[in-house]
């Protein structure tokens, strides 16, 4: 297929916050695939909290970006060209290989998608690693039981608006923290039982008001003051389950962790972190209930869709920000 392609590069590691200088829009001939390849023509790629350690040069769970290459991530798309016997043209697919306009794959890692059951963004987001990292983190670690109260951080992103209400369906009472009077009022919406801008009162100061009893479960997508608050607030074997710490993402030295640790064993806390990625067996389950949910309305989403491939850099800084209600994407190419 002739013509130019284009993909946005990691050129350098940040300090602190990042900037745009970090990134490149590179432009390279649209690749024509071998036997056993497909051609993909992306719609949509992910931006997504992870990303931002993986800007550093650090080992972690998974392997930093390389510098001079594309940045990967969760990317929908359509088969424009295939020479592959698995795959037919036209077939929409979700993929890792991010950030680029046209992506070359021998096959492996591709999921198909349905685009009449739901629109192909939503793999992306409430019907895809982002929702599925709400339900097992919460019906895995934080094993909700009916009546309990449960405290959710970052609940107008994309995972923490499905973690309220999923708990809501598990017939739990649901606190969210955002960050603007809009977040807080769409959280609301969706049913969240109290709600609170972490801008303008501590959490500490809304969990005591909102929740003088106490918390059963906290979902911690933020770290920070808001596992300290949360920790304060636990009731006797609650659980938190520790999905992200974006607050803490951008420091440049590390920041000491919450002042009450000891209340983990004086309350016989259970904190847990997991990676999505290492449950990928339960990603079929997941996807029965929750596209259930969506259709009967019990989760709903939200998009902030950015448009044009030039414009992620910008999008990526929004979402550390906090700029993006619910799930953030690029658009990059046709949605049909």
């Amino acid at each position: 297929m002739e013509g130019v392609g284009r993909e946005i590069r990691l050129v350098a590691r940040p300090r602190g916050f990042p900037d745009e200088e970090l990134f490149e829009i590179a432009e390279s001939p649209i690749p024509e695939p071998s036997d056993g390849q497909v051609l993909i023509r992306n719609a949509y790629f992910s931006v997504d909290p992870y990303m931002r350690p993986r800007m550093n040069d650090v080992r972690s769970y998974v392997a930093p970006f390389t510098l001079g290459e594309a940045m990967t991530g969760g990317a929908v798309g359509r088969i424009a060209v295939s020479r592959s016997p698995r795959h037919a043209e036209g077939d929409w697919v979700v993929h890792q290989l991010g950030w680029r306009e046209w992506a070359l794959s021998d096959g492996s890692g591709l999921r198909p998608i349905d685009p009449a059951a739901a629109p192909v963004s939503t793999a992306l987001g409430v019907l895809g690693m982002p929702g599925f990292t709400a339900w097992f983190g919460l019906f895995e670690i934080g094993r909700p039981k009916e009546g309990e109260t449960i405290f959710v951080s970052g609940a107008a992103g994309a995972v923490g608006s499905a973690v309220g209400q999923m708990a809501r369906v598990a017939g739990c009472r649901v606190i969210g923290s955002a960050g603007s009077a809009e977040k807080v009022a769409w959280i609301r919406e969706l049913g969240f039982d109290a709600a609170f801008d972490y801008r303008k009162r501590t959490p500490r100061e809304a969990l005591a008001e909102l929740a003088p009893d106490g918390i059963d479960i906290y979902f911690d997508n933020v770290g920070g003051d808001h596992l300290e608050a949360a920790i304060g607030a636990l009731r006797t074997y609650g659980r938190v389950v520790a999905c992200g710490s974006i607050s803490r993402y951008n420091d440049a030295e590390p920041t000491p962790g919450p002042r009450n640790m000891f209340m983990v064993v004086t309350k016989r806390l259970r904190l847990q972190g997991y990676i999505i990625t290492d449950h990928g067996d339960r990603f079929g389950e997941f996807a029965r209930q929750a596209t259930e949910w969506v259709r009967d309305g019990r989760l709903q989403y939200r998009e902030t869709i950015v448009e044009g491939i030039e414009n992620a850099p910008s999008a990526f800084l929004g979402l550390l920000l906090g700029q993006n209600i619910g799930k953030m994407l690029v658009a990059v190419g046709p949605a049909e």
